[in-house]
């Protein structure tokens, strides 16, 4: 486990470090979650398993045991400092693709130009609050230049982002926990890793 002093506070890594390293995966938890959540371990194990290094990251706000998530402009800070961070050391020399589950893929499609990312990866995309899809967020998607692949349930409340010309959605059994049917979200993700590494 790493401590990274952020603008707001310090941030944790949990690094999982892969033998041969090809690439480096950086993922933000959900609001209230944490990085334990089964799809975030299920994709870690897929992307270790690809030789794709991983880095866990908790947000400042979670550090400090607070359970409110902080301002976006300050967890895309506190995001952007964890990366640069990770770039200068561990991460050192790897393609970097960014990413996380609802909230951390929010800030990861938010910073992806300054974070230099390959390519993100979002797991239960929040398009908009549950029951309000005129507070539509899809415009942080649609700024993506690089490859996007979104896992999204199926049932999920959020709602169901489109697929565009660089970002692939697939849709598994569940809702926004994609608790359901984590060897559908692993599937997903061992199919695009490859494709992406290989660009």
């Amino acid at each position: 486990m790493l401590r990274v002093d952020t603008p707001h506070g310090a941030a944790q890594v949990h690094l999982h470090a892969a033998a041969d390293a090809r690439a480096a995966l950086v993922l933000g938890h959900g609001a209230g979650g944490a990085v334990q959540s089964r799809d975030l371990v299920a994709v870690a194990e897929v992307a270790l398993a690809e030789k794709v290094s991983v880095a866990l990251v908790e947000q400042p706000y979670r550090v400090a045991g607070r359970r409110a998530p902080a301002p976006a402009r300050q967890l895309d800070a506190a995001w952007i400092a964890v990366v640069e961070y990770l770039r200068g050391g561990e991460l050192r020399g790897l393609p970097l693709i960014v990413g996380g589950r609802s909230l951390g893929a929010r800030v990861a499609c938010r910073t992806a130009g300054e974070t230099r990312a390959l390519a993100v990866l979002c797991l239960a995309f929040p398009v908009h609050p549950p029951g309000r899809p005129e507070s539509s967020r899809l415009s942080e998607l649609e700024a993506v230049t690089v490859p996007v692949l979104v896992v999204q349930g199926e049932r999920d409340p959020f709602g169901m982002p489109p697929a565009g010309r660089s970002r692939e959605v697939v849709q598994v059994s569940g809702d926004h926990s994609l608790r359901t049917d984590v060897a559908s979200v692993a599937a997903a993700v061992r199919a695009w890793l490859p494709r992406v590494l290989a660009r």
